[in-house]
């Protein structure tokens, strides 16, 4: 029985997995006596399970040609179209909104964006797990889907170090080359979920310990392991775990820097030790660098207030800027306790372009965290250094060797590919979003919070915060694609449509 079931097309396996999931929000809502709540989603995880038992049966003869290009298909299907049916318990609970924006609110969990479109008093208990739970699952599926899929097709960010063409195998990946696709999703899922089971309860357990309300300790910690930003309160600062809680979070998002931090089934560089790995040395001199910079910024603005004040204010303040910048670069985009101190305490504003710098830039590759990724960024790093050395001595002679040379070379040339793709595309959208009726401001950050997966942008990066919910139903469905797009990638994108796969 398992395995016919197992058999079954992805998307049919992440509809019946979401059917599934919907009976923990039911059970919620049944156990604080909100029937209402319960029956929307007890009714919807029937219909859906209904739906997809039918499905598999009416199928169960066909002939079963899955590829790549077909995995990829439904990973793109999975994000743009399974939130219809997520957003279908959402719509019936709350019953006071559209349903273009509950599914818009479900596209940005499910892509691990976590733009919220509803104030947090608005939605109930029940309605927030449920967020959280969305989010939590589209961070596993990147998760699975980063080794299952975009690993053998090189995609993903895992084209800067192959020596085949985007969208194509490589050998490099060749002990995932299997005659069934399928079985290789199966097997990476059990290698991987219980560690990101294991993770998030761990968090869960530790947030609660230090003060934190069990379901919001537990939101958070799923939130920090997806990266969705997702938080049942006005602001991830309100937090009651306060400094405490907040470096436990910070160890958690350092999983997002490099997949080197977790798993070892995917190596981005010749390098196996995280201590050289350069996705998690570059995240970490981003993380020390710009609130170092911030802080001396400030400090040099504060130099009148007294010795003793202004030191415990200034730590306070570092510490702000330390883990702001952490979760930015991650993209989950929480907010530090102590971020309104290190905004405050010298009396000048930081800038919200710097958060939109380094969500743009994002985290490791095969990761949950969005952006560019930093593997992309060394290796334009790399290929700039060595034009720079050609400048000063033309007929020198690189010295890197072996993986180094082929980051600094073709890799650099396929990121920088990827690089202008992503430009064109933060330009497109931002076009769009202004013609619209938003502003420069608005329409620029709307872009890149959706393009990165990086939706607490439009609360902290603006002068005032973004009401997505006030954005006429065409911006809406904008940004739902642009998160898509963002999560998926424009080069997976390209590589799907340009592929033989709708030839057929």
């Amino acid at each position: 029985m398992w395995a016919r079931l197992l058999e079954q097309p992805l998307f049919l396996l992440m509809a019946g997995i979401s059917a599934l999931s919907m009976l923990v929000p039911a059970a919620h809502a049944f156990a604080l006596e909100n029937a209402a709540e319960g029956r929307a989603f007890l009714y919807s995880a029937v219909l859906g399970g209904l739906m997809v038992a039918l499905v598999g049966i009416a199928r169960a003869n066909l002939l079963r040609r899955r590829g790549e290009m077909g995995n990829l298909l439904a990973l793109f299907a999975g994000l743009a179209a399974l939130p219809l049916f997520l957003a279908l318990p959402f719509y019936e609970a709350l019953r006071t909104t559209s349903y273009l924006n509950a599914y818009v609110e479900m596209v940005s969990a499910l892509t691990t964006t976590g733009a919220a479109f509803f104030d947090a008093d608005r939605l109930s208990d029940t309605l927030h797990l449920w967020r959280g739970m969305v989010g939590w699952m589209g961070g596993a599926l990147i998760w699975v889907a980063a080794a299952a899929i975009l690993a053998p097709l090189n995609l993903g960010g895992f084209e800067v170090t192959a020596t085949a063409e985007p969208g194509q195998s490589d050998v490099l990946h060749g002990r995932f080359e299997r005659p069934d696709p399928q079985r290789r999703i199966i097997r990476v899922a059990v290698q991987l979920l219980p560690i990101y089971i294991g993770l998030t309860v761990a968090l869960w357990v530790m947030l609660t310990i230090s003060g934190d309300r069990p379901l919001v300790a537990l939101i958070h910690g799923m939130s920090v392991m997806a990266t969705s930003g997702i938080t049942p309160l006005q602001s991830a600062g309100e937090a009651q775990a306060g400094v405490t809680g907040e470096a436990i979070t910070a160890l958690f998002m350092l999983f997002a820097l490099s997949r080197l931090t977790f798993s070892t089934d995917t190596i981005t560089t010749s390098r196996r030790g995280l201590h050289e790995d350069p996705e998690f040395r570059l995240g970490l001199v981003l993380v020390v660098a710009v609130p170092t910079l911030l802080f001396m910024r400030h400090w040099v603005a504060s130099y009148s207030m007294e010795e003793e004040q202004s030191v415990m204010v200034a730590l306070r303040a570092l510490w702000g800027g330390l883990f702001t910048t952490l979760s930015f670069l991650s993209t989950t985009g929480f907010e530090s306790v102590e971020w309104k101190t290190a905004r405050d305490w010298s009396g000048l504003p930081t800038p919200g372009l710097i958060f939109l710098g380094l969500a743009m830039i994002g985290g490791g590759v095969a990761t949950t965290a969005g952006g560019v990724k930093l593997l992309r960024v060394w290796a334009l790093y790399l290929n700039g250094l060595r034009e720079i050395e050609r400048l000063v001595h033309p007929s020198s002679v690189g010295r890197a060797h072996g993986m180094s040379r082929r980051i600094r070379r073709q890799g650099a040339y396929i990121a920088w590919i990827f690089f202008m793709m992503f430009a064109l595309s933060l330009a497109f959208f931002t076009m769009v979003f202004a013609g619209y009726g938003s502003d420069l401001q608005t329409a620029l950050t709307l872009a890149i919070a959706g393009l990165s997966t990086t939706g607490p942008l439009v609360s902290i990066a603006p002068e005032t915060t973004v009401h997505l919910s006030s954005l006429a139903p065409v911006a809406k469905l904008t940004f739902a694609a642009a998160m898509v797009l963002g999560r998926l990638e424009m080069l997976a994108i390209v590589a799907l449509f340009t592929s033989g796969l709708f030839r057929r």
